[in-house]
C-alpha cells in the first residue's frame, strides 16, 4: 500500500509540475504577444511619423518650386514701371509707412523697375509716398491712371488687378 501511496503522490507531483509548466508556457506566450503588439504599434507610429515628414518635405519643395518659378516670371506692370523711370518719375517713400507700402504693393514684382528713394534723400519730403514728376510734387498714393496721365506712360487697363 505504501508503494501505491508513493506512486500516487509522485503522480500528483508530476501533475502539479505539468500544470505549472503549462501555466508558465501560457504566460510566456501571452508576454510574447504583448511584446509583439507593442513592437507593431511602435512600427506603425514610426511609419506615420515618416509619412508626415515626407508629406511636409514634399509640401515645402512644392512651395519653394512655385516661389522660384513665380519669381522668374515678369511682373504684371514691368513695362509701365520701366516707362515711369525712363520719364524721370521718382517715388520717395519710407519703409515703415503703410502708404508707401500700399503704393509698392500696387506695382507688385514690377516695383523693382521704379526709381525709388528713401524720403530722407528727397528735397524736403514731409509726406510719403511723394512722387516727383517733371519737377512737380505729387503727395500720397497715386493711381496708375494718374501716373499714366502725368507721364504719358501707357498703362494697360486690361491687366488691372482684380
Amino acid at each position: 500500500m505504501e508503494d501505491s501511496f508513493k506512486k500516487e503522490r509522485k503522480q500528483l507531483e508530476l501533475e502539479r509540475l505539468r500544470r505549472q509548466s503549462e501555466e508558465a508556457r501560457l504566460e510566456h506566450e501571452e508576454r510574447q504577444k504583448e511584446e509583439q503588439k507593442k513592437a507593431e504599434e511602435t512600427k506603425a507610429r514610426k511609419n506615420r511619423k515618416k509619412i508626415v515628414i515626407a508629406s511636409v518635405i514634399v509640401l515645402v519643395l512644392a512651395i519653394a518650386s512655385y516661389a522660384f518659378i513665380s519669381s522668374k516670371k515678369p511682373g504684371r506692370y514691368d513695362e509701365f514701371a520701366k516707362c515711369l523711370s525712363e520719364k524721370g518719375a521718382v517715388m520717395y517713400g519710407a519703409d515703415g509707412c503703410m502708404y508707401s507700402q500700399a503704393q509698392r504693393t500696387m506695382f507688385g514684382k514690377s516695383f523693382k523697375y521704379l526709381d525709388y528713394e528713401d524720403y530722407t534723400k528727397g528735397p524736403s519730403i514731409k509726406i510719403t509716398p511723394t512722387w516727383i514728376i517733371n519737377g512737380e510734387r505729387y503727395e500720397r498714393v497715386q493711381s496708375f491712371e494718374r501716373l499714366s496721365a502725368l507721364t504719358d506712360c501707357k498703362f494697360n487697363y486690361n491687366e488691372r488687378p482684380k
